[in-house]
């Protein structure tokens, strides 16, 4: 009898710049990351995909003494991969946005693969008040907003990583971040089992249609060797997505970072509950979800003994 496949089911835990804080259920103090963290594990998650923010207005972070607490807490209770973001903020400069990977060298860290707009205005149509001033103020912002990620940066950021062994989960927004991905593969810059995730529904990026995953699934076929594929629906496009995704051969990541809801017009009470949904989906279809160690396995991850957290 064959084998289940083994589907990664990533949880991306806290809003980044993206998920401005709409929802009393988001995740804001290091604690409430911490303890979201775990409950998705505990639901399932093999990856935690990590951020953190200032206590005192919810500003996105990168500073170190905001990740600590987090990590040691995760760790301390879960063996899943944690997966420290490399994007912070637009307005931070790649030393910036490195510094907790420079400091704490997991094993998987986020990298997104080009430079593009990234309209969140479209929200201010959504949401109508806010727990803090400047949100209201950044997405407007947005209109005339470029997240840069240029060669040059993504160049730094794997040289980084691969110095501390740190592999990456490769974000990429649109058709030509495969390129850029396949361009650091051919240099041997970015080794396989490559990691990637395409990421559908966010202004600015390639949509949210079936046919967008489709040729995204088609072009990373042609053009990457030695990859593990991963579907990210933003908003209401996640569920669909990642279903959609899985018959075709994905993992899936799923979180309150990229998506707020749990069905239409309901909002997730945690990350637990995302994970918890997906996880039937997969089963249902006759898969399994993968264990950390599974995950790690599949990824070429160093292990969490090779971390400095």
């Amino acid at each position: 009898m064959a084998r289940a496949r083994k589907v990664i089911i990533t949880s991306a835990v806290t809003g980044a710049i993206h998920t401005p804080t709409m929802s009393s259920y988001l995740p804001i103090t290091q604690d409430e990351i911490s303890d979201a963290a775990i409950g998705a594990a505990e639901a399932g998650a093999s990856i935690l995909h990590l951020h953190t923010r200032n206590p005192e207005d919810g500003r996105p972070s990168q500073a170190p003494e905001h990740f600590a607490p987090v990590l040691e807490k995760v760790s301390g209770n879960t063996d899943a991969v944690i997966n420290i973001t490399t994007g912070g903020s637009p307005h931070m400069s790649v030393e910036e946005r490195m510094r907790p990977v420079a400091t704490f060298k997991p094993e998987l860290a986020s990298l997104n693969m080009g430079s593009m707009n990234f309209g969140l205005f479209p929200m201010l149509e959504k949401y109508s008040s806010f727990q803090h001033d400047w949100e209201r103020e950044h997405l407007e912002n947005s209109r005339d907003l470029v997240f840069k990620n240029t060669f040059a940066d993504i160049e730094r950021i794997l040289e980084i990583g691969n110095t501390n062994g740190t592999r990456f989960e490769f974000e990429c927004y649109d058709i030509s971040h495969l390129y850029n991905l396949a361009h650091f593969q051919t240099r041997g810059l970015a080794q396989g089992p490559l990691f990637v995730q395409s990421v559908f529904g966010l202004l600015g990026g390639i949509g949210g249609h079936p046919e967008d995953l489709m040729h995204m699934r088609r072009t990373a076929e042609r053009l990457l060797d030695d990859y593990e594929w991963s579907i990210l629906g933003a908003g209401r496009n996640q569920q669909p997505l990642a279903t959609m995704g899985v018959t075709m051969g994905s993992h899936i990541r799923v979180g309150l970072e990229d998506s707020l809801w749990i069905g239409p017009g309901k909002l997730a009470e945690s990350n637990a509950q995302q994970v918890t949904k997906m996880r039937a989906i997969v089963e249902e279809l006759g898969m399994e979800v993968a264990t950390p160690d599974e995950a790690r396995q599949m990824l070429g991850l160093k292990g969490a003994a090779n971390v400095e957290f």
